[in-house]
């Protein structure tokens, strides 16, 4: 049998909300949280097109060793999962 536990997600105390841009969207993330995870959060799962067929990339090893959620932040390519969201930060996708 499978004991039931109250939900106590609402006792979950997280760390202050911040805001960074995503191509020109908006983005709400908790502070220390990876950009990947505030776009993961917010629905996105778009983050560039593959090189060869131009089909939609995004999240996979979700621990930096597969560069398939590369975005650009200042010019520079970096992964979106190993890069902590701060605030005003400005991300863009790498899709076409």
């Amino acid at each position: 049998m499978i004991r039931l536990i109250p939900n106590s997600a609402n006792q979950i105390k997280r760390a202050e909300e911040i805001c960074f841009k995503f191509d020109d969207q908006l983005i709400k993330a908790h502070k220390g949280e990876t950009i990947l995870v505030a776009l993961m959060k917010n629905g996105i799962h778009h983050l560039r097109d593959a090189p060869t067929d131009g089909k939609p990339r995004g999240a996979f090893c979700c621990m930096g060793l597969c560069q398939e959620c590369v975005v650009a932040v200042g010019g520079k390519l970096v992964e979106s999962c190993e890069t902590i969201a701060t605030d005003g930060l400005i991300v863009q996708s790498l899709r076409h």
